[in-house]
């Protein structure tokens, strides 16, 4: 099991008004899942994706990664976490603008020990091979198309070759097209053994994923799989 929470509860204090944006969640996944977190606006799924990713803590409840605790982590191992065991991919790409494709790419090891500078570039390029970019390395991201940009980005969040990868509505700046194609990468990533754990409000990018997690008003309720002795319908 590469993922766990428990009774995990994200509070947050307007005035005298406490709102839940996550409440009493439970889950667990599977080293090798695919995973789609859905829901409606506001409905907790991307406060959800945020503490699992390292990105934000828990009011309260308990997250296991890998075996480690992990909610009651400083910020400062939050950060080693993240740069270790994970992948991001966003939105709106998030690529220094006047800067190449490979460039971007090795941006996660700039300050890593353990990879020197040739080490460095060429396992940048190999992964913008690896996602159809191989003769785009030194074009800047204002010369690339959309679906381009999120192809380096995702060649970026496997730089440190992570066993989990986030990725936050991968697909909400792209055209029909370039959805399609990102998805089906992050499909051949899975099938070589990276989990991915993918926000989307959208039925058809969902469907690439092979469980979907439905949360409403900060609860899960559908998908968790979480099997608990004091709920015995968790799992559902």
């Amino acid at each position: 099991m590469l993922i766990e929470v428990r009774n995990l509860i994200k509070s947050y204090k307007v005035g005298d008004m406490v709102t839940h944006a996550l409440d009493d969640v439970s889950l667990t996944i599977d080293k090798g899942e695919f995973v789609a977190i859905m829901g409606a606006s506001g409905s907790g799924k991307s406060t959800l994706l945020n503490i699992l990713g390292c990105l934000d803590v828990p009011t309260s409840g308990n997250y296991l990664l890998d075996g480690i605790e992990v909610s009651g982590m400083t910020a400062t191992e939050l950060a080693h976490i993240r740069n270790e065991k994970m992948g991001f991919v966003f939105q709106n790409f998030n690529l220094l603008a006047r800067t190449s494709a490979l460039e971007n790419v090795e941006l996660p090891t700039f300050y890593s020990r353990s990879f020197k500078k040739a080490a460095r570039r060429e396992r940048a390029k190999m992964l913008l091979e690896r996602v159809g970019l191989g003769e785009r390395i030194h074009n800047t991201p204002g010369q690339l198309s959309g679906g381009q940009q999120q192809r380096v980005a995702i060649a970026r969040a496997l730089m440190c070759n992570p066993p989990v990868l986030f990725a936050d509505e991968p697909t909400g700046n792209l055209d029909t097209r370039s959805s399609v194609e990102i998805m089906k990468l992050f499909s051949e990533l899975n099938a070589e053994g990276i989990t991915i754990v993918m926000v989307t409000h959208e039925d058809d990018i969902a469907h690439y994923a092979k469980r979907n997690i439905v949360v409403r008003d900060g609860k899960i309720i559908k998908g968790a799989r979480f099997e608990s002795p004091d709920d015995p319908e968790a799992h559902t």
